[in-house]
């Protein structure tokens, strides 16, 4: 409703003329009540906003919250409210100079890091900076009733007009609706702010975010570490794309626990691919956590200063549509609400549909890893023993092209457990695990036992590490203690593995300091630290978990709870965490995800219920990585010369190598590489959070327009399309892993966890997936074995996915159906007979249709040909026995 003191009263007399009070200007105000002041409002059950005029015009005087139990919370209201850019030339794109707090110049970063350096170099630019154009203020000057729940203000001067609309939303209570329109009265470029309408304490925040960029709970007067790597948030005004913006938003919430959120309307950012090419680095919207007048609150521009949009002839005009949402509730609740509520997250689900199950794709990448053509294989000698891995052809420190790589060994083992492949068996694995233990430093000195480096150089007989001459302590729970460890769950009786893990743990639990810390990496040739402006906020101590897990030897539990208490302490706490990629200077990456499961495995080691907090705020942190904008459609597109509808090429659900301002998602946008879907569809299990499983969902589901039709792989980065591999080999392994580990889980949460496989060890590096296969797992009571059996099943709809596992004892075979879709499918299964008598040497006895309960649905003919309905994302099991 709208309460205005004037309009309490039916008639104003304003110039002796009496009327109706409709168009309330300040002039009539001043007549009617002489000295007192004419407020206007906007209020509903849950908010009011007051406006008071003064000879200037109007200006917000309070914001009030209803909170429950009848709380009321009045915001602090800002200095300056209302802002204007503008600047008659067009703003120098070319970085300027920056400064630290003591008149430091800043220099950042090194020079080798080339991929880093053109975007650092954009990202101080004056308009990234908030340096550039005039700063304008202004108050309205004239208000009117637009509806029972809306004002229209109204300024204008020899340079502009200006009109805002001011709506509370009827569905969202806690909603403000806001469409700013400016005509300008003399040529230049013009961005509009949307008006700061509360502010925060500057010293006492609970949390600010702009998702993607910065998080925190204080103000970070070191600029690289705060602008760089999002480490709290920066104490300057800047100005960030929306291009690795992840939901087009800034939060705030005070110290006394509302949250306030400026948020774009849909559909005023930029379209990562709006017709026939990439538009991923167009800048249409700006986000920052201050206005210019440097006071804490969330604040966007649009369009930006110089950018598409912002250049108006006399006569021209703009507008800008936004809204803020005001709750006394957690910033991630609000951040909830604008990708539910606003970005329509949920119904791209109902926008897909595919032509190639993910089932279908897995073993189509089977077929691409054991070719030598297709997976790059590569076999050489090295100090008398054969060792195998892909070439990598992406740069390496000191490579001729001869990098060599293997990416997910628990994958490795785990394809080979499950096919029964003997090509994997006697060829690949024997030569992979060489490759692993001679990556292990053997001689005397600082690094004994540590990892030697990611990658083999044939051509020079070395390992090293991707961007440098150096060692991290990451580097030797990634590929010595989580891959060793991995591979001893398949092959338990390694003698030779156990001493290699042993070697790693006692040098990574040398090398953490007493508090839990490790050091960031270490000098080759000195074994002095490096990197020591950032701290290694990763989950190190995650090798030492592994440690425990397979040698029992208490000194590493106690380790692995020191050093992930710290972890909790400088990361978690803070919202501070730091990346694995050396190319990207450990910009923060999905490293961050991959910490989520390490704390969740440290609960499982210890019961400390703090581990299992920590995952879970971890994981809130962790939607911030993941795209949710712009809203998918059915527009139709061009992409490299096919036509794609604009939902196939979406954006929305695939999250981040990289984010931030370093990141490669700056280039070359998202990754289709989603480690974490499985695990957030566990976290669904515990939470019933239903935006996790819908982000999972998302990243998972029809993904056809990215993947390589021959192979099964799909592209590493979202501007590649379906370039399959690329240079990349060696990511189908971690294809093959994060696939299966999503469908295990999304099998075990729609079976209410009766249907379960026991885990292995996270794979090195790309996030939180894990193998599985070692043991036996369990549906509905029964013990089995996961298989893989190429040519055995055969589905006529894409939308039906589908897990194997044997029961060698009672000889049945259980044939997993997952429904990964929104809506209710039918499919025609197909059982190669011939397949089908290999399993057992048998042939079919009883055949029964078994619903997610683990109940019987109804018996089936005897036969190779069913058909079969499956209810919107349901799972049904045929149980098959043999004779």
């Amino acid at each position: 409703m709208i309460d205005m003191q004037l309009l309490t009263r039916r008639y104003g007399h304003c110039d002796g003329v009496w009327r109706t009070m409709i168009i309330l200007p300040l002039l009539c105000f001043a007549s009617v009540f002489g000295q007192g002041r004419a407020d206007v409002s906007l209020k509903n059950s849950k908010l009011q906003l007051i406006w008071s005029s003064d000879k200037n015009g109007y200006h917000l005087q309070s914001v009030t919250l209803n909170a429950d139990l009848g709380q009321k919370e009045h915001l602090t209201m800002a200095a300056q409210q209302r802002t204007i850019l503008y600047a008659k030339n067009k703003p120098l794109d070319r970085s300027t100079i920056v400064y630290d707090h003591a008149g430091k110049l800043i220099h950042f970063p090194d020079s080798q890091y080339r991929y880093v350096i053109p975007v650092w170099s954009q990202s101080l630019s004056p308009v990234s900076l908030n340096t550039a154009g005039e700063v304008w203020h202004y108050q309205p000057t004239a208000v009117t009733s637009t509806s029972p729940s809306g004002l229209r203000f109204q300024y204008e001067n020899e340079k502009i007009a200006l009109s805002e609309e001011w709506n509370l939303d009827p569905d969202q209570m806690h909603d403000i609706r806001v469409k700013i329109t400016l005509k300008a009265k003399e040529n230049g470029y013009y961005s509009l702010s949307t008006p700061s309408l509360a502010i925060a304490d500057r010293q006492q925040f609970q949390w600010a975010v702009i998702p993607g960029l910065f998080q925190g709970a204080a103000l970070n007067p070191d600029f690289v570490d705060a602008y760089a790597y999002g480490h709290g948030i920066p104490d300057r005004p800047v100005i960030v794309r929306e291009r690795t913006v992840s939901t087009l938003a800034s939060l705030l919430t005070t110290q006394s626990g509302v949250t306030l959120a400026t948020v774009a309307e849909p559909g005023t950012a930029r379209d990562p691919w709006s017709k026939d090419a990439k538009t991923h680095s167009d800048w249409k919207l700006g986000l920052s956590l201050m206005n210019r007048n440097k006071e804490l609150t969330p604040t966007l521009y649009h369009p930006v200063l110089g950018e598409e949009g912002s250049y108006l002839k006399e006569g021209q005009e703009i507008t800008f549509s936004f809204r803020y949402t005001i709750q006394r509730t957690s910033w991630y609740n609000v951040l909830g609400h604008v990708i539910k509520d606003v970005y329509k997250f949920s119904d791209f689900l109902k926008l897909k549909e595919t032509n190639r199950s993910l089932t279908d794709r897995l073993y189509a990448m089977y077929d691409y890893v054991i070719a030598d053509s297709t997976s790059k294989w590569r076999i050489a000698n090295y100090k008398n023993a054969v060792i195998g891995a892909q070439d990598y052809l992406g740069g390496v420190y000191g490579s001729e092209k001869d990098a060599m790589k293997n990416s997910d060994y628990g994958a490795m083992w785990m394809l080979a457990t499950l096919t029964g492949d003997n090509k994997l068996k006697q060829q690949r694995l024997p030569a992979a695990l060489n490759f692993k233990l001679q990556q292990q430093q053997q001689q005397p000195g600082f690094f004994y036992g540590s990892a030697a480096g990611q990658y083999f150089l044939y051509r020079s007989q070395r390992f090293t590490e991707e961007w440098g001459p150096y060692s991290e302590p990451i580097g030797t729970s990634y590929y010595m203690l989580m891959d060793i460890g991995n591979i001893l769950l398949f092959e338990p009786d390694r003698s030779d593995l156990k001493q290699a893990l042993r070697k790693a743990a006692d040098w990574l639990l040398s090398k953490m300091h007493p508090d839990g810390h490790w050091k960031v990496a270490y000098d080759n040739k000195t074994g002095s630290a490096m990197f020591e402006d950032v701290s290694d906020l990763r989950p190190t101590f995650y090798g030492l978990l592994v440690a425990h897990q397979l040698l029992k030897d208490e000194k590493y539990r106690e380790g692995a709870i020191k050093a992930a208490n710290w972890f909790v302490r400088h990361a978690v706490e803070k919202g501070w965490f730091l990346g694995v990629c050396g190319d990207t200077r450990f910009a923060p990456d999905f490293a961050t995800a991959q910490s989520i499961q390490a704390l969740l495995d440290m609960y499982t080691l210890t019961g400390d219920l703090r581990y299992q907090t920590a995952a879970s705020q971890v994981a809130r942190y962790y939607t911030t990585s993941i795209y949710t904008h712009p809203i998918p459609t059915r527009e139709v597109k061009h992409v490299n010369g096919i036509d794609r509808q604009d939902w196939e090429i979406s954006q929305v659900g695939l999250g981040f190598e990289h984010g931030g301002i370093m990141g490669s998602a700056n280039h070359h946008g998202p990754i289709l590489l989603s480690s974490h879907a499985g695990l957030f569809v566990r976290l669904y299990a515990q939470t019933k959070d239903s935006l996790l499983l819908n982000m999972a969902r998302a990243a998972a589901w029809g993904r056809d327009a990215f993947v390589d039709a021959n192979t099964g792989v799909a592209s590493y980065y979202w501007d590649a399309m379906n370039k399959g591999a690329g240079p990349f080999p060696h990511h189908a392994w971690w294809q093959l892993g994060w696939i299966t580990d999503y469908l295990l889980s999304e099998a075990a949460v729609r079976s209410n966890g009766n249907i379960s496989f026991p885990s292995g060890f996270i794979t090195p590096k790309v996030g939180p997936h894990r193998s599985y296969g070692f043991e036996k797992g369990s549906i509905f009571g029964k013990p089995v074995d996961l298989k893989m059996k190429k040519g055995l099943i055969s589905l006529d709809n894409a939308h039906i996915d589908y897990i194997l596992a044997t029961n060698s004892d009672n000889k049945e075979l259980y044939v997993v159906l997952l429904n990964n879709s929104v809506d209710p499918q039918q499919a025609r299964l197909k059982l190669d007979a011939g397949h089908s008598r290999d399993l057992f040497g048998l042939v079919q006895k009883e055949v029964y249709l078994l619903n997610s309960d683990g109940a019987d649905e109804m018996r089936m003919a005897a036969s190779s040909d069913w058909k079969i309905s499956l209810p919107a994302t349901g799972l049904k099991i045929m149980k098959i026995s043999y004779q």
